[in-house]
């Protein structure tokens, strides 16, 4: 408590200067109005900081001004045209109606603008959100979306209010990773029969491939040189934008800054260029030819979307589903499209904070508040998309006003231009999509973990072929478990260095444990020590420099290690323990007490 009086009054000085200065003589009745009024200010600065570390907007939003607008907007528009191609295709990808991906990228920006931390991270649709409803979607229709989108906002928002952002440091690199490349090559592999004009839809890894083989006397030509042209173009303005134009040479001429300044701003695009030029080629060909040499997206519902309550229960092909029937139906989707959301976001959000500290708890209630809004507007899940999220970065984006400026644009595109959006050829989508999803690849952490720790491609490589194979819920879950496994195996074979030597004429064995010894461990301790420290008439000593900890399984281990060693003729010594550790070891002897020595390691053997 006396701790905590003195950070107040340091802060309260701090915070009101004159207060600290003040001389006026001491009496009862000043010093109440003095402590009162201290109290006051110290309760409101308190709630003001609450306030604003909890809306983030208004920390910035008193020094906005319109050369920040500007950069904001053009930002905004960027992304947009990056949007919505992505939209309908990943609504497609679901199995919902096109507008459904529109609607999807409404609510995240504008919650966001309010509650996000992250400048650059642009939250909507996404791939693997998609892939995640899909099967609800073929069950329960738009309705299944619209609640597990809901109920994943209330979950995330609940964990942000708990500061469960700490629940992130327990997936490892090797499980994100792999389960990031199998789910976008899930994704790409499902596009592969929109991308030939082939009939029909597969949505998993094997079963896309397999309907793609079997089927592949049906691609349409047209469809086919349209959706490979695309792919080649995005990679193309890709390469620009990133190997390219992006580093200006000095002896280059201002006309030609401009030049490379203007490729950029359009490869920024390149996504919004394909499928204009795609649905440009479509519209002529029908209306100019009277011929559809395309598989079109169809017809795109027009207007705002509705706002009503997400559905509790739903009727779909004439199937009644109550509540409790629609969370059985999601099943474990419950629990891991909330998680993988989560993890997506952090990771976008890690990734472009400059080195800033990331309110994982904030970014969770920003998360939750976007899903939740987005339910009332029937979205599908939403998430930080990592694509939309670079190309907000790289178009100088300063503010979460630009996110704000994408939402708002969205609107604009359902209300006034929906009709062109009919006329989108299917493979045109398909390459924006497979193109996307290549990037989301990493398969260069194959080369990362070669490099560092070569153990970590195994649960990497479980992780992701699980994931392929079984479904994405249990690869991932598999992959933890796999990642567990390694840690308690080497928590139960911790390294140990033994050092012999001799002092006073006996034979010492120095035993240095590099971490904390607990049940795990406390075995192999002892079965080591009895193998290799087996001279009798010797002295083991156990060095517990790096022992910081330890439980009562390893302190009674201990106790039986003094007993064996005591059989050999054999005398121990801990040494270098912590007063916590020999606390916890002579509790449960307290004969141990006279082994555990600090100080001089010669003074400590002669006191035996």
């Amino acid at each position: 408590m006396d701790e905590i009086v003195v950070i107040n009054s340091s802060t309260q000085n701090s915070l009101n200067p004159s207060i600290a200065s003040s001389s006026r003589p001491f009496n009862l009745r000043t010093n109440q109005t003095t402590n009162a009024g201290t109290s006051l200010c110290l309760s409101n600065s308190v709630s003001m900081d609450i306030v604003k570390r909890k809306l983030p907007v208004i920390q910035w939003l008193p020094k906005y001004d319109f050369s920040l607008f500007l950069q904001d907007a053009l930002a905004g528009f960027t992304v947009s045209l990056t949007e919505i191609p992505q939209g309908i295709a990943y609504a497609l990808v679901a199995g919902l109606a096109s507008q459904y991906g529109l609607y999807s990228g409404i609510m995240g920006g504008i919650v966001y603008f309010v509650f996000g931390t992250c400048k650059d991270i642009n939250m909507g649709p996404t791939a693997i959100m998609a892939l995640f409803i899909q099967n609800s979607v073929s069950t329960m229709g738009a309705d299944g979306a619209a609640l597990i989108t809901f109920l994943t906002g209330c979950l995330i928002f609940s964990a942000g209010v708990l500061h469960l952002g700490f629940v992130v440091e327990f997936f490892s690199y090797p499980i994100i990773t792999g389960f990031t490349t199998a789910a976008a090559l899930s994704i790409g592999s499902s596009q592969l029969k929109s991308l030939l004009g082939i009939k029909g839809s597969a949505n998993e890894f094997l079963e896309a491939w397999k309907s793609v083989i079997l089927h592949i006397g049906e691609t349409r030509k047209w469809d086919a040189i349209l959706g490979f042209c695309s792919i080649v173009f995005l990679f193309i303005f890709r390469y620009i934008r990133v190997y390219g134009s992006l580093k200006y040479k000095p002896e280059w001429t201002t006309r030609r800054n401009v030049l490379a300044r203007f490729i950029i701003y359009l490869s920024l695009g390149s996504n919004a260029l394909v499928v204009i030029g795609g649905t440009s080629i479509a519209y002529v060909a029908e209306k100019n030819y009277n011929s559809t040499p395309f598989v079109l997206t169809g017809e795109v519902k027009s207007g705002f979307p509705s706002l009503s309550w997400p559905p509790f229960s739903t009727t779909f092909n004439g199937t009644y589903f109550g509540f409790t029937d629609m969370l059985s139906e999601y099943g474990s989707l419950i629990a891991f499209c909330p998680l993988v959301a989560f993890l997506e976001h952090v990771a976008i959000v890690k990734a472009f904070s400059k080195g800033k500290i990331i309110d994982a708890s904030q970014e969770l209630m920003a998360l939750g508040l976007g899903n939740i809004a987005g339910s009332f507007i029937h979205s599908m899940p939403v998430t930080g998309s990592f694509t939309r999220t670079a190309v907000n970065n790289a178009s100088g984006v300063r503010t979460t006003t630009g996110g704000l400026i994408t939402s708002l644009l969205l609107l604009v595109c359902l209300a006034f231009i929906t009709g062109v959006f009919q006329y989108i050829p299917k493979a045109t989508l398909a390459s924006v999509v497979i193109v996307s999803m290549y990037y989301l690849c990493e398969f260069h952490a194959i080369g990362v973990m070669w490099k560092t720790k070569r153990l970590d491609l195994i649960p990497y490589a479980i992780t992701l072929f699980c994931c392929l194979f079984i479904s994405l819920e249990y690869g991932i879950l598999i992959g933890i478990g796999t990642s567990l496994v390694f840690i308690l195996y080497d928590s139960a074979r911790p390294k140990l260095h033994i050092e012999q030597t001799v002092v006073q004429d006996r034979v010492v064995y120095v035993v240095r444990p590099k971490v904390g010894l607990y049940f795990t461990s406390a075995e192999f301790l002892r079965d080591t020590i009895l193998t290799e420290c087996d001279e009798e008439k010797s002295i083991v000593v156990i060095d517990g420099e790096f022992v910081r900890n330890s439980d009562s399984t390893a302190a009674r281990n201990f106790l039986d290690l003094l007993d064996d060693l005591k059989v050999r003729n054999q005398d121990a010594v801990f040494w270098n323990f912590k007063d916590g550790v020999r606390n916890i070891c002579t509790g449960n002897s307290e004969q141990m007490g006279r082994h555990f020595k600090n100080g001089d390691l010669s003074d400590a053997i002669k006191e035996l």
